[in-house]
Parts: structure tokens; C-alpha cells; sequence
């Protein structure tokens, strides 16, 4: 089978191959699945890297979270073959993957492989961080990197609890498409005042809660956007800079920052709360009351060519691998 590898940590473009590797076989407890799409997520790129929060045991398969369908079962597994199903783990990006049969989620079946491959990590991230920032309706939250799939869900989610969004953008020509998503307002970061644009937006109550992706100068500049008991919750790190924090506008406005992982949110929840959130998401995505954009597919062996499209400027979709191409 043909499965993207790297045997030491770099830039993707860089230590990426695509290599011939012996078909896996379920142990027990696993089933092996055939992989009809997968997406590319930051995570990937991270993970590639050295830079995620687990490391790659090399040679790696990379990718993390795909769909396709049961095509064995190892011993004490009885699922039938050809059920569609959305799964996550570390090794994705190749044509068979085998994975413990208790972490697949079976896929709707009006659910599209497009969606699919794309149902986990973005929209499980985007609902667990709204619930764990516990806002209310006419509650500001401000998103950094808002052009990215995870903060178009926070946006559809948001608009329909009636939780207004603010966002940062590098391009103008982001910000009709997010505003016309259910945004109150887009910020271009790189050509206006986020403090004064913000107190704008918001009438001058600021932001409660921020969904922080970039860190640096901009992390610093959105603590600044907040109001009193302000929350910010750091899930990625996009510039590769720590936020420089300014200790005395966390004491005097009482501001909290957390680190939000999805893998720890999971586990976290109880038996009965994941059986609750599990279908009420998937079925959102389902039903399209929460859409998952696309904008490019590339064959396994374009690899390199789809992480210089999931990296390049001016995105308006997810780029996914497509190993029917």
C-alpha cells in the first residue's frame, strides 16, 4: 500500500515521501480501515515538525484524522465490512489504517466522505471550547486566525446561541464571507487598531472569551481586547512566538488564560455527555446546519502540493487527501 512517511522531523515539504509499505493487519481489538479521504489539518503540520504535543515515533506515517470504510476485524470485533467510518490517530495519510474498533465514530449515512474526513477535530474543537468558555447570548468572543475551518464553526455555532463573534484577518478580502457566515464583525490585523476596532464592535464592552491560534503580538493585542474576567483559551500557535503576557493587565482585570487540547477535553468528558455531544454534532454536520467548506483535493502521491495549498494565502476551504485520485 502507498503511505506518506517521514524519517526525521522538518518542514513537510521537506521530509514527506510517499513509500510502498506492507498492508497492515488488525491485532485484536482493531479493525483495519480503507481510506477514502483524508484532511490536513495544522495539527499535521505541527506533529511533522517535532512541535505537537505528541512526539512521532519514526519512521512516522503522518495525518491524523480521516474516513473510509472496515475492511477487516481483528479478533473480538464484529463490525461489517464496508460500514463508513470517521476515525482520528496518529498515521493517517496511507491507503489501510488499523485502529482500535472502541475510537471509531460510524459516519452518518447521509454524511459525505468530504465532511466526514473533516467531522472530528475542527467541529469537536469548536463546540468544546464555546462550552467550556460558558457564554451566553449577547456574549462577545474574539477569534484570531478567523478565516481558519475551526473558527468558521465557532462562528456557525455561535450565531445560532446568539453569541456575537469578533475576528482577525490579514486580507479584506476575508472578511464579507465571515460576516455573511454569521460574524458581527472582522478586524484586519494588519491594517487597523484591534483595541479600537473592537471597542466598536462591541459598543465598548469588549470581548469575554478569546479563541487564540496565533499567540505572539497578536495574543497580546487580543488580551488587551478584553474586558474584566475575561477568559482566553490558547489551542494553537500558529507564529510560533509565545504570548509576551503583561502581568499587571492580569491583575487588575482579573483575566484567566488556559490551554485547550482536544484529545484532554475528550477525555474529560463523562460517558453520558460524549453520547450526547458525539451525535448532536455529527448531526449538525449531517443536516449542514454546519458546513464544511472544501476548496481543493489532491491524490497521496501530490502530498507536497496539497501541504503548499493548505499553507498558501487567501484559503477559503479545507484542502483533503483523496485516495481515489
Amino acid at each position: 500500500m502507498k503511505a506518506v512517511q517521514f524519517t526525521s522531523l522538518g518542514l513537510p515539504t521537506e521530509v514527506l515521501k510517499v513509500v510502498e509499505l506492507p498492508k497492515p493487519a488488525p491485532a485484536e481489538g482493531e479493525i483495519r480501515v480503507k481510506v477514502t479521504k483524508a484532511n490536513i489539518i495544522p495539527a499535521d503540520i505541527m506533529f511533522i515538525q517535532g512541535k505537537y504535543g505528541i512526539r512521532p515515533e519514526l519512521p512516522q506515517i503522518g495525518g491524523f484524522e480521516g474516513t473510509g470504510t472496515v475492511d477487516a476485524c481483528g479478533a473480538g470485533v464484529e463490525i461489517p465490512l464496508g460500514t463508513g467510518l470517521i476515525f482520528t490517530g496518529s498515521g493517517v495519510w496511507a491507503e489501510y489504517v488499523c485502529i482500535p474498533a472502541k475510537t471509531a465514530i460510524p459516519k452518518p449515512q447521509a454524511m459525505s466522505d468530504d465532511v466526514a474526513c473533516q467531522a472530528f477535530v475542527n467541529p469537536f474543537t469548536a463546540f468544546g471550547m464555546l462550552m467550556e468558555a460558558d457564554l451566553q447570548a449577547g456574549d462577545w468572543v474574539m477569534l484570531t486566525a478567523a478565516n481558519s475551518a475551526f473558527s468558521k464553526f465557532v462562528i456557525q455555532l455561535a450565531s445560532q446561541r446568539g453569541i456575537n463573534v469578533v475576528g482577525t484577518v490579514r486580507s479584506d478580502e476575508q472578511k464579507q464571507a465571515l460576516l455573511d457566515l454569521g460574524a458581527k464583525a472582522i478586524i484586519n490585523e494588519k491594517t487597523e487598531n484591534i483595541y479600537k476596532a473592537v471597542k466598536t464592535a462591541t459598543d465598548g464592552a469588549m470581548v469575554k472569551a478569546a479563541f487564540d491560534a496565533v499567540g505572539g503580538e497578536l495574543g497580546d493585542k487580543v488580551l488587551n481586547a478584553m474586558q474584566a474576567n475575561g477568559k482566553m483559551f490558547v489551542y494553537g500557535l500558529l507564529s510560533l512566538q509565545p504570548i509576551p503576557l503583561n502581568s499587571g493587565l492580569l491583575i487588575f482585570k482579573n483575566l484567566t488564560i488556559k490551554g485547550f487540547w482536544l484529545s484532554t477535553w475528550m477525555a474529560s468528558l463523562t460517558r453520558e455527555q460524549r453520547s450526547t455531544i458525539i451525535p448532536e454534532v455529527l448531526t449538525m454536520l449531517t443536516k449542514q446546519e454546519l458546513k464544511a467548506d472544501v476548496e481543493a483535493y489532491y491524490g497521496i502521491d501530490e502530498i507536497k502540493k496539497a501541504i503548499e495549498h493548505m499553507e498558501g494565502p487567501g484559503r477559503s476551504g479545507k484542502v483533503l487527501l483523496d485516495f481515489n485520485k
